[in-house]
């Protein structure tokens, strides 16, 4: 399996973004991407608005069944959303899950929820996922006042693990200015590669915004 676990600093970083962008690189260089996103919580009229786009940016687009595997409607972290649901996230069943899925694609972008550290339940979190795909890990980071503190926290959780290193995106999630120092903070204290800066964009569009990020070559 190659590919990237997209993880954020935080809940709405634009995480999805960033994968949709990525998947749309790699189909311009003639790859079959799946872009998965096997937990996700908070739906909207009954659609999950991350799911929606990562399934139509796959090459070729898949179904929602194709792109998850546990939905929750209730906008709470996964593992309270599933205990409210009265069930149980299976880390194995996400796995399964996942190698199914990357048959047949040449690379996977699998978008984790939330933060690094989000809790799956029974113990587990997303780290733990991590440790099992051993797929690099993308960090993204929203480009706001705290975005040094929480990148670096996340950095250091991540590699902490032993975990691969994809490198990390900062992205302007919101149109507000970016505090004086924040991106030249983060340029020099985390690890590279820095794989691209995306800009604010109101209705951002994921093709359009992959032209801002270095597509890593394989593997």
């Amino acid at each position: 399996m190659k590919g990237f676990l997209v993880t954020g600093t935080d809940t709405g970083v634009g995480k999805t973004l960033v994968s949709a962008a990525l998947i749309h690189g790699y189909a311009v260089r003639g790859e079959r991407v799946a872009g998965l996103k096997p937990v996700v919580s908070g739906a909207v009229d009954g659609v999950w608005e991350d799911v929606e786009i990562l399934r139509q940016a796959s090459i070729p687009p898949r179904s929602r069944e194709e792109c998850n595997l546990y939905a929750f409607p209730a906008a709470v972290a996964p593992h309270w959303a599933a205990r409210q649901a009265g069930l149980q996230i299976d880390l194995d069943a996400i796995l399964r899950f996942l190698e199914e899925q990357a048959a047949g694609v040449e690379r996977v972008i699998v978008e984790g929820a939330g933060g690094f550290l989000v809790p799956l339940g029974n113990g587990q979190s997303f780290a733990d996922l991590a440790i099992a795909l051993q797929l690099p890990v993308l960090l993204v980071v929203d480009l706001r006042l705290g975005a040094i503190n929480h990148a670096l926290l996340s950095a250091e959780a991540i590699l902490r693990r032993g975990l691969p290193w994809g490198g990390w995106v900062g992205n302007h999630a919101s149109p507000q200015p970016v505090a004086a120092g924040t991106l030249e903070g983060l340029q020099e204290s985390l690890p590279g590669p820095c794989l691209g800066v995306l800009p604010y964009r109101a209705a951002p569009c994921p093709q359009a915004l992959s032209q801002y990020l270095r597509i890593p070559a394989s593997p």
